[in-house]
């Protein structure tokens, strides 16, 4: 492994730990030239499909672009990296276990959509809106009340700050 302050190629592990869902393994490094450290990340690599889009086109599955349409869809919200992260580590297993080399993108849109809705649901709102691309304010106000009628409303007293509470963090 070079290092990637100085490019020397004789780096040494200093630590190595398996991430908390086992899919990757974490590793301390050290350089021995510039002495500095750094902290690597080795997991397997899987040959993901190809994604079909809905105009037709194609592209390879990208973990990162659906990490960010994720993290996206849960600004300020109370969604940790570490749950986004199993999100995107499901979606990809689901995408792997179908086994076809090409997947269409609905698939994954679907699932992140399922995901969403019982972590969080404005993000899964948010996610539904950029997703389905609402054509008007009736069509979101469908999705909303179906969104309502599944799961009824919690109190805002049901571990939720208050409004006072709520811009001092």
């Amino acid at each position: 492994m070079h290092c990637p302050f100085c490019g020397q190629g004789d780096t040494r592990v200093l630590d190595s730990r398996e991430s908390s869902e086992g899919s990757s393994i974490r590793r301390r490094r050290a350089c021995e030239q510039c002495r500095r450290r750094f902290t690597t990340y080795e997991r397997v690599e899987e040959l993901n499909p190809t994604v079909v889009k809905k105009d037709g086109r194609r592209e390879n599955f990208d973990r990162d672009k659906l990490l960010l349409g994720l993290r996206k869809a849960c600004e300020k919200r109370p969604v940790s990296v570490e749950q986004l992260e199993a999100v995107a580590v499901a979606i990809e297993r689901k995408i792997q276990e179908v086994g076809d080399k090409e997947v269409a993108s609905s698939l994954i849109g679907q699932e992140a959509m399922a995901q969403l809705s019982s972590l969080d649901q404005v993000a899964y709102v948010r996610f539904a809106s950029v997703y389905r691309s609402f054509g008007d304010v009736s069509e979101f106000m469908a999705e909303l009340a179906g969104l309502a009628q599944q799961e009824p409303v919690k109190e805002a007293s049901e571990g939720k700050p208050d409004a006072t509470s709520a811009g001092r963090s």
